[in-house]
Parts: structure tokens; C-alpha cells; sequence
């Protein structure tokens, strides 16, 4: 747990300290992450799987934290070491606060796993159709196409969320 990839040796203190920190992001404790950031606490720290403060924070729906983060400089854009990023930790949860906030903090709103499926894909795939709303009014691109050139309202069917698919089929006659 550091803040780059490769993690130097750390004493079983400084181990235990960096395990609570991200205890408390999971946690939520927004009031006192903010005290640790306000003292030093690097905003993009990251665990052993590359999961950042914020990603955490993210995928566990915790807004206040989120966004003192936000505040103290985390980049919404690191990935982690399976190559997703906080947003696409959003739409996968189905957290549309969160997705507001983290395109308000600058996140991508096409960011993308490895497999090319964009954060639209993932709101799609799982029926967030509120969040897919949220990520095509900031530009998301309704004919974008995965690595293995499927689209997103294909990927919607194959998953099961057929509502969602008409909708975005629908979307892409009419635009």
C-alpha cells in the first residue's frame, strides 16, 4: 500500500497505519479523512490491487468521502491494476450522485476498461438507466464499440437489460 506501483518495504507501524487509512475510506469517515489530508495524507495513495482512496470511496458509495478527496487533488482517473477507474466503480454500483460527482471533478466520462467497454457500457450493460442519461448528457458517445466491435446497446442485451437496450436503440434513431 503506497502511492506508486512498486511499494518500498514498510515497517509493520506504517503498514498498520496505511491499512487503517483504507479502512476508513471503506468506512466512510469523510471528517476524519479530511484531518489526515489537511496533515500530509497523499490523496492518491493506493492499495496493493492499485485501488486508489478515491476509487474506494467510490465503489462504496461514500459522497462526503468522495469528495474530500476530490477536494484534496485525488485524480479520478487513476485505474487500478485491472484497469478500471472510479467512474466506471460508479456505474457499476449504479451510484448516479457519485457519477454527477465525478464528472464535476474533471473524471472522463468515456473512460474505458481494458476490454474498450466505456463507462456508458457499464451503466448499460447492468440497467442504470438513470446514470446512462447522466453520462450522454455530457457527451458519452452512444455509438461507441468495444474492442471486439460490439455496441452498447448490444452489450445491454447480452446481458439482460432490454429495456435499457430499446432505449439507447431508440436514442440512436433519433439522433
Amino acid at each position: 500500500m503506497t502511492c506508486d506501483r512498486h511499494p518500498p518495504s514498510l515497517d509493520d507501524e506504517t503498514l498498520a497505519y496505511v491499512q487503517a487509512v483504507f479502512d476508513l475510506v471503506r468506512a466512510g469517515d469523510a471528517e476524519r479523512l479530511a484531518n489526515l489530508l489537511r496533515r500530509g495524507l497523499p490523496a492518491n495513495l493506493l492499495n496493493q490491487k492499485g485501488d486508489s482512496l478515491l476509487m474506494l470511496a467510490s465503489y462504496h458509495g461514500h459522497h462526503a468521502a468522495a469528495r474530500v478527496l476530490l477536494e484534496h487533488g485525488a485524480d479520478p482517473e487513476l485505474r487500478n491494476d485491472a484497469g478500471q477507474t472510479s467512474i466506471l466503480a460508479a456505474a457499476f454500483k449504479g451510484d448516479v450522485e457519485m457519477t454527477r460527482l465525478l464528472l464535476a471533478h474533471g473524471a472522463n466520462v468515456e473512460s474505458t476498461m481494458p476490454d474498450g467497454k466505456t463507462t456508458l457500457f457499464m451503466a448499460a450493460m447492468f440497467g442504470r438507466d438513470e446514470i446512462v442519461d447522466v453520462l450522454l448528457a455530457h457527451g458519452a458517445d452512444l455509438h461507441a464499440r468495444d474492442a471486439r466491435g460490439m455496441s452498447v446497446s448490444d452489450a445491454a442485451s447480452l446481458m439482460g437489460a432490454d429495456d435499457t437496450a430499446a432505449k439507447l436503440r431508440r436514442r440512436m434513431q433519433e439522433g
